[in-house]
């Protein structure tokens, strides 16, 4: 049974979310506003939480940046609606676990929520070296990669891993421990992002007893940790000022001198980071010493976004309808035209990672053999049919844009039903029919 806090203004949604909730085993207390969730969370402590993006005084990121600044590490996942799909794609880069979009499938929900609650860890636990997922590609993007990984990883050279979340820079941290003469020591990931200033200096160098308040017991920093192996910093532009010169010593000397405490301990360990975001803009906007980042930039490799990789879409569906199938339980052996076309069309903003989403909750909704496109959300949907808006001041084109946009939505709402379309669009359904014919909506 877990503990999770719903932050939600809709009262009958958040009251039909707790009832589920609590059939399912878990123990949900529910607040309407972010005033009300940040007093929450200082008096209480919570397993999950379950955060509407817009809420009365403010958003869920507001929530999530106050749990992640307090050093909380319990997943977080926002609930949005279809039109706020990309900012809950930030989110995930910010912290986040996931996002679930509205209309919330009971089902899709609860399994998120699982694997949520079973991946819930300490920064920088994550000891597995083989990721159940990994999956090599075969674009020409995949093979620079390899080639990349291949040339660089039986060296002890520090590498920044840069791409846009998602794209696996965890997964090419791992390959370059694994083909390194340190594959048989440690391998610890810290996401840097996760780590408030206060904690982070106590995860990466360890403190003792009484160093600070609630400093109850010594504790063995991760560069200790990670001794003889690979400590892999994903977000490493998240890290504080103080924290990165702390760093920047313990790649120089090869020692670490824990919280608290006199004595220097010696490391031999290898740095890997990843990041979002170019670093040289950080040092350029005095955010990253560039004496860091130099230490850290001996060897970069940029991952492709998975609109870049070409035929590994494909090749990447399959891998994760296989996995969701041993995972779920199901049987999913084909994929409709229509739902193919959308999988290859679509450009995936959160990239791998996103790609994985959808496939596993369109495995969960499909209890045949063949996933129909009502298996995959709504946004994706939409996004695939929106048309650019008129430049200009041309009110019809805009009226007759806004028009489509509208029946495109609502019958997407309703699963293409035309009868439940045309009444809830106010019109009767040879209208309906007219319209689509006129935009071109099948």
């Amino acid at each position: 049974m877990a503990k999770i806090l719903i932050i939600e203004d809709d009262l009958t949604f958040s009251q039909i979310l707790e009832g589920f909730l609590t059939k399912h085993g878990h123990e949900p207390k529910a607040v309407n506003e972010v005033r009300k969730s940040l007093k929450l969370t200082e008096e209480q402590n919570f397993d999950l939480f379950l955060v509407d993006y817009r809420l009365p005084d403010g958003t869920g990121l507001d929530v999530l940046s106050h749990i992640r600044g307090m050093g909380m590490i319990q997943p977080v996942i926002i609930m949005t609606s279809f039109n706020d799909v990309r900012t809950a794609v930030k989110s995930i880069q910010l912290g986040a676990f996931d996002y679930i979009t509205k209309p919330v499938n009971p089902d899709e929900l609860l399994m998120i929520i699982n694997n949520a609650l079973g991946k819930k860890e300490k920064p920088g636990s994550s000891n597995s070296i083989e990721h159940a997922d990994a999956i090599k590609g075969k674009s020409s993007n995949a093979d620079k990669l390899y080639e990349h990984i291949n040339l660089v990883a039986p060296t002890d050279m520090s590498v920044i891993i840069q791409g846009e979340t998602g794209t696996g820079k965890e997964y090419a941290a791992r390959a370059l421990h694994m083909h390194s003469k340190r594959k048989d020591k440690p391998f610890i990931a810290i996401d840097c992002g996760a780590l408030s200033k206060e904690l982070a200096a106590s995860e990466l160098f360890g403190h003792a007893k009484g160093a600070f308040t609630g400093a109850l017991n010594d504790k063995k920093g991760q560069f200790e940790a990670a001794n003889g192996g690979t400590l892999f910093l994903d977000e490493v532009g998240n890290l504080s000022y103080e924290v990165q010169v702390k760093m920047l010593r313990a790649l120089q000397e090869r020692t670490i001198q824990p919280l608290g405490s006199t004595k220097n301990i010696k490391v031999d360990v290898r740095i890997i980071t990843a990041t979002n975001d170019d670093l040289k803009n950080s040092v350029s906007n005095g955010d990253f010493r560039e004496d860091l980042y130099h230490r850290l930039n001996e060897f970069k490799i940029q991952l492709s976004p998975l609109r870049e990789r070409g035929k590994d879409v494909e090749l990447f569906i399959s891998h994760f309808i296989k996995l969701s199938n041993e995972e779920l339980n199901r049987n999913v052996q084909h994929l409709s035209p229509a739902t193919k076309d959308l999988l290859l069309q679509y450009d995936w903003p959160g990239n791998l990672r996103e790609l994985k989403n959808v496939i596993k909750r369109m495995v969960l909704l499909t209890p045949n053999e063949t996933a129909e496109i009502e298996s995959l959300p709504e946004e994706m949907i939409i996004s695939i049919n929106q048309v650019p808006k008129p430049q200009g001041s041309d009110l019809k084109a805009i009226n007759e844009i806004n028009e489509k946009m509208l029946i495109m939505e609502t019958l997407v709402k309703v699963k293409y039903n035309k009868s439940k379309a045309a009444k809830l669009l106010n019109i009767d359904r040879k209208t309906l029919y007219s319209k689509m014919e006129r935009y071109e909506i099948e």
